[in-house]
């Protein structure tokens, strides 16, 4: 008996008997992709554009699945507790590894538990004020949120999502008190700052930039390097006047911890493809997406990068959730 478990540890070790088969049949059913955010998000936007392309390359449809909730984490709890072989997968952005493990007190999955499979999009938050603030540019919200500490407030998708960390870490730079009113997604926290029940938001550049370039929103500022292809007058951080300020963020892929090398590298590269094609890409660069695929390694180095960069900030900001 323990010979045989030996041999089977060492075809398992070698990519050869029966596991290795099953690596070279995937995909044999439909592959089911977790959306960690809700109808409407980046995310949700992104995996459905992508999937239909993915599907195509290995053969198998994507099923999309939205499992909203905890700024990403429930959907990424269900992965990280999912079969690793292939058909469940976890669409979410990078904070759900880089910032979530830090600030939530209680997490029912680690940062380990996800695989990094590839990075599909890269975009921005835009800060974003409704017509009856009568807020125009960030110079003017400086000066409205000194007036009055914490009396003006500001919209996110949620506690320690995207927006949520990228208006701290503008307010922590500026020294400036403005109260936070989190949503269950950037869609809903939209559709508020539109009808004024909230003054100003950062939130989601592809949920908020057709807004901005009808003239429904103000957009102070976008919180990448670069400026939206929606509402290209919109300035960046930086060029309003926030020396040294970057937050860009990027959709990504992940699957559960210990899935097979073999159908990362396959999966990577059918998303890889994907994104190539113009059709695909004209899409997402129409929903202010900036597809920027890489190797599962290179996004495994970014992310740690990424990791200790928001964690210093948090730190900064003692930013807790419960």
């Amino acid at each position: 008996m323990k010979s045989q478990l030996l041999a089977l540890a060492a075809c398992i070790a070698a990519g050869t008997g029966p596991y290795a088969h099953a690596q070279d049949d995937w995909p044999a059913r439909p592959i089911r992709v977790v959306v960690a955010f809700p109808a409407g998000s980046p995310g949700d936007t992104t995996a459905r554009i992508v999937a239909e392309a993915v599907g195509q390359t290995l053969k198998q449809p994507l099923v999309v699945e939205n499992r909203p909730g905890a700024g990403g984490n429930i959907g990424a709890e269900a992965v990280a507790r999912a079969a690793a072989d292939g058909y469940t997968f976890l669409q979410a952005p990078d904070t759900v590894v880089t910032i979530n493990p830090a600030i939530y007190r209680k997490l029912n999955f680690k940062a380990e538990d996800l695989t990094p499979v590839v990075a599909l999009a890269n975009f921005n938050q835009m800060l974003v004020c409704g017509p009856s603030s009568g807020l125009r540019t960030l110079a003017q919200l400086d000066a409205e949120a000194r007036k009055a500490p914490g009396a003006l407030s500001y919209a996110s998708g949620g506690q320690g999502v995207p927006g949520h960390l990228a208006m701290e870490l503008y307010l922590s730079g500026a020294g400036l008190n403005v109260m936070h009113v989190p949503y269950k997604g950037p869609s809903p926290a939209t559709q508020d700052v539109l009808a004024g029940q909230v003054p100003c938001g950062y939130l989601a550049s592809p949920v908020v930039a057709s807004y901005v370039s009808a003239g429904k929103l103000n957009g102070l500022a976008v919180s990448g390097d670069t400026r939206s292809v929606q509402a290209p007058d919109v300035p960046t951080m930086q060029q309003a006047g926030v020396a040294g300020y970057d937050a860009t963020f990027r959709e990504m892929l992940f699957a559960p911890k210990g899935t097979p090398a073999a159908i990362v590298n396959r999966m990577n590269d059918a998303v890889a493809q994907a994104l190539a094609r113009p059709d695909v890409k004209q899409k997402l660069q129409a929903n202010d997406l900036d597809p920027r695929p890489e190797s599962p390694e290179q996004t495994a180095s970014r992310l740690r990068d990424d990791t200790a960069k928001w964690n210093a900030v948090i730190q900064k900001i003692h930013l807790q959730v419960n």
